[in-house]
C-alpha cells in the first residue's frame, strides 16, 4: 500500500521571457479547491495589466482532481504544458499560475507551449519537494461543549485540523494519516457526542 506522496513546501516564483512577452510563474502548495481561488484572485488584482492568467493544478493523493486552464490562449497551449510540468516532477496538491504580459509579437502555439512549460519548470525546480504521509480527510460535527474532546483526540493521533466552523454546532475538517486513521475515527465515534463523516462534509 502506498502511504506517501510528494508535494512542495512553500510558494515559489520564476520568470521566462520570449520576444518581449513575460511569463511569470507562481507555484503554490494547496490543500483544497478553495485554495485555487484564494491564490488566483489576488494575482489577477496584483497583475491586472497582464493579458492572461493561465493555470493548472493537481489535487489529491490519487491525482484524480486536476484542471488545466488556458485563459484565452489557444487551446492546449498553456494549461496543459503547465500541468505536464507538475506531473513530470511527480507532485500533487500543487497549483501553478503563469501570468503573461504580452510583448507585441505573436509567439504561435509552439512558442506558447514552450514558454508556459519553461516558466513552470523554472518555478518548480527551485521549489523544495517533500514526501508526506498520505492522509484522509474526515469531517466532524459536535455540540460546543464537546469541541475540546474532539480536538484532544485529534492531537493524540497527530491529526491536522485545517478548517473550523464554530457556529450553532462545531464543524471541523481534519486530515489524518493512514496509519492512525482507523483508531482515531473509532476514538471520536466512541465518545457518542462527536459525529464523524468519512465521505463528505456535513450538509
Amino acid at each position: 500500500m502506498i502511504t506517501i506522496y510528494k508535494t512542495i513546501t512553500s510558494p515559489t516564483q520564476a520568470e521566462f521571457k520570449d520576444k518581449g512577452s513575460r511569463f511569470i510563474a507562481f507555484a503554490y502548495p494547496i490543500r483544497t479547491l478553495a485554495d485555487v481561488k484564494k491564490y488566483l484572485d489576488p494575482l489577477k488584482e496584483e497583475h491586472h495589466k497582464a493579458r492572461h492568467w493561465c493555470y493548472a493544478y493537481r489535487l489529491g493523493v490519487d491525482g484524480m482532481q486536476f484542471r488545466a486552464n488556458d485563459d484565452g490562449e489557444p487551446s492546449g497551449s498553456a494549461g496543459r504544458p503547465i500541468l505536464g510540468q507538475i506531473d513530470s516532477v511527480g507532485i500533487t496538491d500543487v497549483l501553478v499560475v503563469v501570468v503573461r504580459y504580452f510583448g507585441g509579437t505573436l509567439l504561435g502555439v509552439p512558442g506558447l507551449i514552450h514558454a508556459y512549460k519553461e516558466a513552470t519548470a523554472q518555478a518548480l525546480v527551485i521549489a523544495e519537494v517533500i514526501e508526506k504521509n498520505i492522509e484522509k480527510t474526515v469531517w466532524l460535527k459536535c455540540e460546543y461543549p464537546f469541541l475540546n474532546e474532539a480536538i484532544r483526540i485529534a492531537k493524540q493521533y497527530q491529526a491536522d485540523i485545517f478548517e473550523q466552523d464554530l457556529q450553532l454546532d462545531c464543524r471541523l475538517t481534519v486530515s489524518l494519516s493512514l496509519a492512525n486513521y482507523e483508531v482515531c475515527v473509532a476514538a471520536w465515534k466512541n465518545t457518542r457526542q462527536i459525529e464523524v463523516n468519512t465521505e463528505k462534509p456535513f450538509e
